[in-house]
Parts: C-alpha cells; structure tokens; sequence
C-alpha cells in the first residue's frame, strides 16, 4: 500500500520542536487538521491509517497523537491501544462521534487516551486541548527528571552514609555500643561542621602570610576565657564559631589593606575596614547554625566605652560573646603587628591589655583572660605523642594535634583517626607543599 505519508517541519526546526501525528481515513480531515496547527509551529505528520500511523510511530519520536475513531480495518480504540502498549510517553487523543459512546469507552479503558474530543470539533478547543496535552507531557518528562536525580542523589548519600558508617564504628566502637549509631553520627556530623568552618577560617587567614593561625588562636583563647566565665556549652560554642570566622568581612577587600596595621590607615582606608563586622554578619545570616555567631561578628569591634565600631555600643550592650572576641582579637594582632605600627611581645601586649581595663576592654573579661593567662602557665600533665613523617603512618593512628602545613592552613583537626585515604592524601600534599611533621598519640 502506498504510505501518505505527510510532513510538515517549520524553517527553524530544533530538538525542542513537538511533534504531533494526526491519523484519519479522510483526507480532506488530515488536510483540515494541518492547516489548523500550521501556526503552531508543530513537526506533523499525517497517516490515512491505524497501521501506517504505526509506521511512522516506529521510525520517529512522536509527542502526541490524535486519531479518528471510525477507520477501516483498525479502528481508533485498537489503534491507540497499540500505541499506548509500544509508546507510553505518547499523549493520545481520540476524535470520535456521539453515537460511539461505546467504542470511546473502550479507548478509554485500553488506550488511556488523555481525552476525547468529539466531532465535528470547534477549532480553538481542539488546539488548546493538544497545547494543554503537550504542557502536560512537558510537565511529566521535567518530574521524571527530578525523580530520577533525586533518586540518583538519594543513592549518593546513602553510598556516602554507608562509607561514614563504616568509619565511624572503626573510630568509636565502644561508643556506639551503649549510645547507638544515631547518637553517634550526629556527633560525627556535628565535628565535620565545626571542622569545616575551621578549614575555611584558615582559608580566610590565607590572604595574608602574616595572619597564618590568627582565627585559629583567637577561637582558641575566646573559647578558654568564655568557659571562665561561666558560659554554658552552647555559649561558648557561638563563640568559638564567631571567633573562627570573626574576619569573614574582610574577604572583599584589597590585599594592601590587610597588610596595612590599623593605626596606619587613611580615614577613607578605615572608612572601608570599619565595615566589615557588618558585613560579616551578613554573609552568616542565612546560616541557622551561625545566626548567634554572626551577631558577635557584628559586635567584635565595639569598645567597652562606646568608642568602637560598627554601632557605637557601649558597656553591657555589648554581647558578651562580643567583649570576649575583642579582647582575643586584639591581644593576638598586637603581637602580629597588625594592629599597630609594631609588634609586640606577649608581655607587652599584656600590659596593653591591663591599661584599657574598662575602657576599651569589660574589666570582666580582662580578668578572666589573665586568670586563662595564669592556668596555662601551669604546668600541665605531658601529651604522650610521637612526632612522625608521613611514610611512618599507619591505619588507626589518631591525630594529637591540629595537622597544620607550612603556610597555616589546617589539613585536619586534632583527634582525627588517620586511614589509608587520609594517609595517601597527606602524602600526595606533601608533595605539592613541603614536608609535615604529624603528631599522634604514643599508645
């Protein structure tokens, strides 16, 4: 049988381009049916029957198709039945007559046609009918997207669940055996996220050689004075994390500022740096785990006597979080020169330290820091670790220091448990930033 066989395909065809197939016995309806959705904009073709339609189905990729009900040999209800067993993603609508109330019913059932029209038809409902199939064979295709990444992405974590599970029973298997697993890995995810924004505090200290640690001290000796006074846990936390990250402002300025010591600066110069506690904040604001610490942020530039910056607060309208990271701030860029023309020595920022004894400083805090000061010099009981290079790791060898590489930035936390990935990843550095000295407990 010779095909009639019909295409249109508009001048600027594309992948995006939908294609539709009209099936009918009569030409003269094919014919009615093209002129139709000419401006549409559609790739049609057209088949004079059931079984040519099938044809053209076999050897091209068909959105949608629309087929009579009252054909020779093959009739629409069987039609659409094929096409839905063999092209399930294709939409399929049925025009049909009212006294085929029957046959329509069996498409219906065996086809799940996605509707009828019937005829003779009034064109607008017949072309928002198949706009509105296509928009919703478009809606199908985008949600089976997102089901299959999310399907993918949920297969990724639970790979990635899997993996920690396994590294954390090796690491804490006494643990998690009167706590059980969920406990501990939420503790496990808890020391990522602080290992986290501990890594990119020292990426925030690397604009410039100078400042190598400075967060990383200033976290640590806020956290001590902080537990002096008395904060609970969740307190001192929010301010460790603010300490860590108390120079997230500065990020976006220019490196010649950074290098410059404050007392140096142009009044168009501070002009700028005085901006970036606020600006700090604003970066962490839509972190929920950080909204606390971005307040201290905000505030670790206030004076006790009102003198500070970004809000002018003075006295107890400081945070205390606030008062503690000033003090831990400025006592360790005194001693980087940053804050001054010169650096200073321990003792001599100490002295600094004591002068502004409730004026720059809460008279509080500066007591806490120097009962910190006098807890330190204590002598306190010897770690006993060994200090290794890399080729002498092992598996299950347990960091007793942070793992700190030549140019400050932290590698790992202290207590981390070292696996063979972990090793052959310090070794891999090694080779790109020097030699390391790793520190781990003598069992």
């Amino acid at each position: 049988m010779q095909m009639s066989e019909n295409t249109e395909l508009p001048l600027t065809a594309s992948p995006e381009i939908e294609t539709v197939l009209f099936v009918d016995d009569e030409v003269n309806i094919l014919s009615s049916l093209k002129r139709l959705f000419r401006p549409c904009g559609y790739r049609i073709f057209t088949a004079e029957s059931g079984a040519e339609g099938l044809e053209i189905l076999a050897r091209e990729p068909v959105d949608l198709v629309i087929s009579d009900m009252r054909m020779p040999e093959m009739n629409g209800a069987q039609f659409l039945a094929q096409v839905n067993e063999r092209w399930p993603q294709t939409v399929r609508i049925l025009l049909t007559g009212h006294a085929e109330i029957g046959a329509t019913i069996d498409a219906i059932n065996h086809g799940h046609i996605y509707r009828y029209i019937t005829k003779p038809w009034e064109d607008n409902d017949l072309v928002l009918s198949v706009k509105q199939a296509l928009h919703h064979k478009n809606l199908e295709r985008k949600n089976q997207g997102l089901e299959a990444l999310t399907s993918r992405q949920n297969q990724e974590l639970k790979e990635l669940n899997a993996s920690l599970e396994q590294k954390v029973k090796s690491r804490t298997e006494e643990v998690r055996q009167t706590m059980g697993f969920l406990e501990i890995a939420n503790e496990t995810l808890k020391k990522s996220f602080i290992t986290s924004i501990r890594v990119f505090s020292s990426l925030i200290d690397m604009r410039h050689s100078t400042l190598a640690g400075h967060s990383q001290r200033v976290a640590e000796l806020s956290r001590q004075i902080a537990r002096q006074m008395g904060m609970n846990e969740a307190e001192v936390q929010d301010v460790f994390f603010a300490a860590l990250l108390h120079d997230i402002g500065k990020i976006g300025l220019p490196d010649y500022l950074l290098e410059k010591p404050y007392a140096s600066l142009t009044m168009d110069e501070r002009g700028l740096v005085i901006k970036h506690p606020a600006k700090g904040q604003a970066a962490l604001m839509a972190l929920e785990q950080l909204r606390q610490a971005a307040k201290l942020i905000r505030s670790h530039h206030e004076h006790f006597d009102g003198m500070g910056y970004p809000d002018g607060l003075a006295g107890l309208e400081i945070p205390l979080g606030a008062r503690i990271i000033a003090l831990a701030n400025e006592y360790d860029s005194l001693q980087l020169g940053t804050l001054m023309s010169r650096r200073l020595g321990a003792a001599e920022a100490e002295k600094l330290i004591q002068s502004g004894k409730g004026k720059r400083y809460d008279p509080n805090v500066v007591d806490a820091f120097f009962s910190v000061l006098v807890s330190d010099s204590h002598v306190q009981p010897p770690v006993r670790e060994i200090a290794l290079h890399s080729g002498q790791l092992k598996f299950g060898m347990v960091l007793s220091r942070d793992l700190i590489s030549v140019h400050g930035e932290l590698l790992l936390s202290k207590d981390h448990m070292l696996d063979n990935s972990f090793i052959d990843d310090i070794k891999t550095f090694e080779q790109l930033g020097g030699k390391l000295t790793i520190y781990v407990y003598d069992k």
